[in-house]
C-alpha cells in the first residue's frame, strides 16, 4: 500500500489546535493509500528558549518527507519579523515553493459579507519566492536621526516566467479559462513592468486563457463590487498576499480559507497551511475553525495525487457547512471539536 510521509509543523497559537484536527480527518479519508505523519515542534517557544526556530539540519531533514502540513507561526513574545522569516519563509525559500495557491468561494451555507458571494469562485496564485519578501535591504546609522532603511523588491525574470507560466497552466485547467494579471506598473516602473511585458510576452503560449490587467487598487474594487469579473489571479508576492487576505474576508472567514505552497517540479516537498495565523486571541478557547485546515489537507491530498479522497473531504466540509455548524467567527457557538466531528461523521 503507497505509504506518504507526511511532516506535521503545527507552530504557534491555534495551529496546535487544529493541525490535530486535520490529521484526524486525513486519517480517517485515507483509502487506498496510508499517511504516516511526523511531528516537529518548531515553534516560538521553540525559539524563546534556544534562539532557534529551526534546528540545525531540520531543513535538510524535511526534504525527505511527501509535504508539510503546517499550522501557523507568530507569538506575542517574538516580533513579527523574527518568527516569519525564522520559520515560515526559510521552508518557502529554501524549498523552493515559488507557487502560493489559495483558492477562494462561499462554501454552502457560509454567509458572505456581499450580497452577489455566490459568485466568488477564483484562484490566486502568488509568486512566493522574491519580489517584496525577498529579503533583500538593510538598516544603516540605527537609532540616530539620520537612520536609513532599504527594502528591495527584487524581481527576475526567470521567477517572473515560471510563476505566469504555472498561472496560466492553472488558468487553461478551470472552466472559464481567464486569468488576470495585477501589478502596479503606473507607479512602480522598474519590477512591475517587467511583471507586465513578461505576462504578456508567456501570454502567447496559451492562447485559449484570456487575459487582462488591473491595477492592484482597482483589483481591491473589482473584488468586492464584482466578482463575477474574477477567475484566476496572477500577483506578486505582497499583492497576493494582501488581496488573498480580501479574497478569504468576502468569502465569510479567514477561518476557511487554504493555502498551498508549491515546489511544482516537485524537487522539494510542498507546504500546505491555513490562512489564518497563530490567532493568539482565541488560542487555547477551543473555538478556532478547522475548516481552513480540512480544506488545506484536501489541497495536500490533491498534490499528492488523490484526488478521489480529496474530493471527499471537500464534500465532507460542504456537508457540515450546509448544516450551519459554525464556529464563532461565522456566526455560530459551535466549538472546534463540534465541526471536527461533524467533518469526520460525514466522512
Amino acid at each position: 500500500m503507497k505509504t506518504y510521509r507526511i511532516a506535521a509543523i503545527p507552530g504557534d497559537g491555534i495551529g496546535d489546535e487544529v493541525i490535530p484536527a486535520g490529521i484526524e480527518v486525513l486519517e480517517r479519508a485515507a483509502d487506498g493509500f496510508q499517511l504516516e505523519f511526523t511531528h516537529f515542534d518548531w515553534n516560538s517557544k521553540r525559539y524563546v528558549e534556544t534562539g532557534q526556530y529551526i534546528p540545525e539540519g531540520g531543513l535538510e531533514r524535511l526534504k525527505s518527507f511527501d509535504a508539510i502540513f503546517f499550522g501557523a507561526v507568530g507569538a506575542p513574545d517574538v516580533p513579527d519579523h523574527v518568527s516569519l522569516w525564522g520559520l515560515r519563509l526559510p521552508i518557502c525559500q529554501g524549498y523552493d515553493q515559488y507557487a502560493n495557491v489559495r483558492p477562494a468561494r462561499v462554501l454552502p451555507g457560509v454567509p458572505s459579507p456581499l450580497k452577489n458571494g455566490a459568485q466568488i469562485d477564483w484562484v490566486i496564485v502568488r509568486e512566493n519566492t522574491e519580489g517584496e519578501y525577498s529579503g533583500a535591504g538593510g538598516r544603516v546609522h540605527m537609532g540616530l536621526s539620520n537612520e536609513v532603511a532599504v527594502e528591495v523588491s527584487t524581481f527576475t525574470r526567470s521567477g517572473v516566467e515560471r510563476i505566469h507560466r504555472f498561472a496560466f497552466e492553472l488558468a487553461r485547467k478551470r472552466p472559464r479559462r481567464h486569468l488576470t494579471l495585477v501589478t502596479k506598473s503606473n507607479a512602480q516602473r522598474h519590477g512591475m513592468v517587467l511583471w507586465d511585458e513578461i505576462f504578456y510576452a508567456v501570454a502567447k503560449d496559451f492562447p485559449d486563457v484570456k487575459t487582462d490587467r488591473v491595477l492592484v487598487d482597482a483589483m481591491t474594487t473589482r473584488m468586492v463590487l464584482n466578482p463575477a469579473a474574477i477567475d484566476s489571479v496572477v500577483a506578486s508576492n505582497l499583492h497576493a498576499d494582501i488581496l488573498s487576505d480580501l479574497a478569504a474576508a468576502l468569502s465569510g472567514s479567514l477561518g476557511i480559507a487554504p493555502t498551498a505552497n508549491l515546489n511544482p517540479e516537485r524537487k522539494f516537498p510542498s507546504m500546505f497551511e491555513p490562512i489564518h495565523g497563530s490567532a493568539f486571541d482565541i488560542t487555547g478557547k477551543g473555538v478556532a475553525n478547522p475548516i481552513a485546515t480540512f480544506w488545506t489537507a484536501s489541497l495536500m491530498l490533491e498534490h499528492l495525487g488523490e484526488a478521489r479522497t480529496a474530493g471527499r473531504i471537500m464534500r465532507a466540509i460542504e456537508k457540515v457547512t450546509a448544516q450551519k455548524i459554525f464556529t464563532p467567527d461565522l456566526g455560530g457557538n459551535a466549538r472546534t471539536r463540534d465541526v471536527t466531528q461533524a467533518v469526520l461523521a460525514a466522512l
